[in-house]
């Protein structure tokens, strides 16, 4: 690697870092303020620990993981004249340690020819732009990519799609609005591997987890898929809003249970104080969290890493 590309990875790191920590200001803040109040009563005992752990399970980080912190203020070898960066050092080694078992990467497998990828989510979770972010990115790569507006009860949905192929330079598969997704699916899959196509990213209508007919069809365009390639689709994933807090865990449930989900994708961590979600599905279901999104832009869909979350929603530097 010559210094100039070595340059340009720790800048990108460096930008990613602080679109993180920026995205994770609520929840760290939240978590900060918490610990400032404990230093400030000079004492760490039963009483200020106690009030610690309230306001992480506030920022929605879990019952257990609150708990492991809690117990290690409690046992570990800490005087009552703690810092706040003690604390924190504490808050984002448990979380990165929570976290490292489900950190792990989307491994696009070469020799499935479409690389099929059912993306599932409730509406609104950002599952559009996450594909478009997604196709962008598989593209930079050097990979051919086509995308499938399996949306079809939303016109605005499979506009916003044609859209996103345009911008990353890929193909694009739709019907009208109205038509049978399983159907356009069945279609894109046998386009694809016509095409060799590389990867195959297939929209699917935002369903409320409590849609029977929805998740039905969900089932339905699994069950098609396999008709052309027993073996797609390769990766399902389940993109989560930040902001929905404790609901998405039974987001989580309800999708694992219907369309066998292999990974999650987070976005919206900037919109919320209630980050710490994310730790508690990992301790909850151990499902790897692929991708997580603090913006809008192609550039704020980033790999996910437990070391730098655990700093970030700490409150602490890269």
């Amino acid at each position: 690697m010559n210094d100039s590309t070595a340059g340009h990875s720790d800048g990108a790191k460096a930008n990613w870092w602080q679109r993180l920590s920026g995205g994770l200001k609520r929840t760290s803040s939240t978590i900060g303020s918490a610990i400032a109040h404990v230093v400030a009563k000079r004492q760490l005992d039963a009483g200020t620990i106690a009030e610690l752990e309230d306001a992480l399970i506030r920022s929605d980080l879990g019952l257990e993981t609150a708990d492991v912190i809690a117990t290690e203020l409690r046992y570990g070898r800490f005087s009552t004249s703690i810092t706040p960066d003690e604390i924190k050092g504490v808050v984002a080694a448990e979380v990165e340690k929570a976290l490292t078992g489900v950190a792990q990467p989307l491994l696009i497998d070469p020799a499935k020819k479409p690389f099929v990828i059912l993306v599932a989510g409730v509406n609104g979770s950002g599952k559009t732009t996450t594909i478009g972010k997604l196709a962008a990115k598989f593209r930079a790569e050097g990979r051919s990519v086509m995308l499938a507006a399996g949306d079809t009860f939303r016109a605005a949905a499979i506009d916003q799609l044609k859209i996103w192929s345009e911008r990353a330079g890929v193909d694009f598969i739709a019907r009208e609005e109205g038509a049978d997704a399983a159907g356009l699916v069945f279609d894109a899959v046998a386009a694809a591997k016509q095409r060799g196509i590389d990867v195959l990213l297939v929209d699917t209508a935002g369903r409320l987890q409590n849609r029977t007919e929805l998740m039905d069809e969900l089932q339905k365009i699994v069950r098609v898929m396999k008709k052309v390639d027993p073996s797609a689709p390769h990766a399902v994933l389940l993109v989560l809003d930040a902001t929905v807090g404790q609901n998405a865990m039974s987001q989580v449930e309800i999708f694992q249970k219907i369309a066998g989900v292999t990974g999650l994708v987070m976005t919206k961590l900037d919109g919320t104080a209630r980050g710490g979600i994310l730790v508690a599905i990992a301790a909850k279901f151990k499902l790897p969290v692929h991708f997580i999104g603090v913006g809008e832009s192609v550039d704020d869909l980033a790999p996910f890493s437990a070391r730098d979350f655990g700093r970030a929603i700490a409150g602490l530097d890269a």
